[in-house]
């Protein structure tokens, strides 16, 4: 079973980095092409929005087929829409290209897009499989291991992508993606998946069947509230989402900043590695929320100080922590939720919770740009804290990240007392009820 898991897991890993490549090329390509940051903007809208509309639907389909026969067809379906995009790439001038309105050039993104996004079904799917194929009180390490794998991804993708693009366009890395999907396949035909069996036809009331997902994410006490909470952390993080980038530009520069998040993004293997080995203790759920209270610290102190020495660390820290939060909401999402359907449950959670980080990072840029900025340059703040704070438009951008962290902190401090939290722990836990 075991080993089974590792052929997925290293499959699964070459997979998610080319469709990673596949992304962040894409981005490179459009705006070297058009120079045009709205028609980035845009991309990244659509990827979101799409990736959030999808989940739920991708969920039925992996509770209703084979895990090994969906990620097949995950790669089968990105290679048809690469090779359409391919073609549409060898067969169009290249200026056309470079108007942002071009409708080839939206055409020729959505092929891209559609290829990455549905490449989701295989974390779907890996995720289902944990379940499957994993002794209940191992899957905390091995969804460290799929947090690490998330992080490898990371890190590597977009210096190969930038590599690629510079070196002939989009032309390269389709090729790529067209030979690490169809090799995965030929790999995956001769791995055997021990009791990878859909869920039984009379147990389902229809193929996606949103109500009956909804109904047992409500039988299961706390539930409901695990997913908000993952939600409003995700909320939250949408602040980030918005305004890291802006933050840390103004202490560096482009170059140095990118390099940085080169170093940074190893935060992510090194804490996934951590699980992988340590585990999650007794309650994943208490883990949760520890790790919670640690990230919104980490928030709430790493801006306090202009300075980039201050910021890189405290984000490193903060990117280890990552895994140990997905890992534990994904070990209790396994034990609580029937098998039949964590497929669903898995998919309505990545549909609710990947939708709150765009909605914040558009609605906190005018609040920073025409309140905390203003505030933090020529306002009330720079008599009121500008002393020991520091003045500035980014110092206006670290009060946003202080006063986030704070908001998170009080929010997972709070978590801690709750009903819900007690009752999910219980259920997890295995303790009688009353």
């Amino acid at each position: 079973m075991r080993t089974v898991f590792r052929h997925l897991l290293a499959d699964t890993l070459f997979v998610s980095v080319t469709h990673f490549i596949v992304w962040f090329a894409i981005t490179f390509y459009v705006y070297l092409q058009t120079r045009s940051v709205f028609a980035t903007g845009v991309i990244a809208g659509l990827f979101l929005v799409l990736t959030s509309l999808s989940g739920i639907w991708f969920g039925s389909i992996v509770d209703h087929h084979p895990r090994r026969t969906v990620m097949i067809a995950s790669n089968a379906v990105a290679i048809g829409l690469y090779t359409a995009a391919f073609a549409l790439y060898l067969v169009t001038d290249e200026r056309v290209f470079t108007d942002p309105a071009s409708p080839l050039l939206w055409g020729f993104v959505l092929l891209l897009m559609g290829g990455v996004i549905v490449g989701n079904l295989r974390g779907i799917a890996l995720s289902t499989a944990v379940t499957l194929l994993i002794p209940a009180d191992e899957r905390d390490r091995a969804n460290g291991l799929v947090g690490t794998v998330s992080g490898v991804s990371f890190l590597v993708t977009s210096v190969i992508s930038g590599l690629l693009v510079g070196l002939s366009g989009m032309f390269h890395v389709l090729v790529l993606s067209l030979v690490v999907m169809g090799g995965s396949i030929a790999h995956l035909l001769m791995v055997r998946v021990p009791g990878d069996r859909p869920a039984p036809a009379a147990a389902d009331a229809g193929r996606v069947d949103l109500r009956g997902t909804l109904a047992v994410v409500a039988a299961v006490p706390g539930l409901f509230a695990l997913i908000g909470f993952s939600t409003i952390n995700n909320l939250l993080g949408g602040v980030y989402m918005a305004l890291l980038d802006a933050y840390g530009l103004s202490l560096v520069t482009v170059q140095e900043w990118g390099l940085l998040w080169g170093v940074l993004s190893s935060g992510f293997i090194i804490g996934g590695l951590v699980v992988a080995r340590r585990g999650l203790g007794a309650n994943p759920l208490r883990s949760l929320l520890v790790a919670n209270v640690a990230l919104w610290l980490l928030a709430t102190t790493f801006t306090l100080h202009r300075s980039i020495v201050v910021l890189g660390v405290g984000m490193f820290l903060y990117l280890c922590v990552i895994p140990f939060i997905e890992a534990s909401e994904q070990t209790v999402l396994q034990k609580v939720v029937p098998y039949e359907r964590q497929g669903r449950v898995f998919g309505f959670a990545q549909s609710v919770e990947q939708a709150a980080s765009p909605l914040t990072a558009f609605l906190i840029s005018p609040v920073a740009q025409f309140v905390v900025i203003p505030f933090m340059t020529t306002g009330a703040g720079v008599e009121l804290i500008g002393g020991w704070f520091g003045t500035g438009p980014d110092r206006g951008i670290a009060l946003v990240f202080v006063l986030t962290g704070l908001v998170g902190l009080v929010l997972t401090l709070l978590a801690f007392r709750t009903r819900q939290y007690r009752a999910l722990s219980d259920r997890y836990l295995g303790v009688p009820v009353g």
